[in-house]
């Protein structure tokens, strides 16, 4: 694959379907040691998700909080 003048590559369809890429999917490269990691919203979603783990107040009972859910 190569990169074009604009520095874009085309992401193989194989990969878009197993990633759930679609059109106007916003996608992000990430730097670490190993390289670069594209992430999907799902990725930040799942990471925003793991940050919040805990992070609530209180102690409430699954029906208490399905009960919030439901009004």
């Amino acid at each position: 694959m190569r990169v074009t003048q604009k520095g874009q590559v085309t992401i193989p369809l194989q990969v878009r379907r197993a990633l759930g890429i679609g059109p106007g999917s916003d996608v992000e490269f990430e730097l670490d040691e190993h390289g670069a990691r594209l992430l999907v919203d799902s990725d930040r979603a799942a990471e925003e998700i793991g940050r919040m783990r805990g992070a609530g107040e209180g102690e409430m009972s699954t029906e208490e909080i399905l009960a919030l859910t439901r009004r």
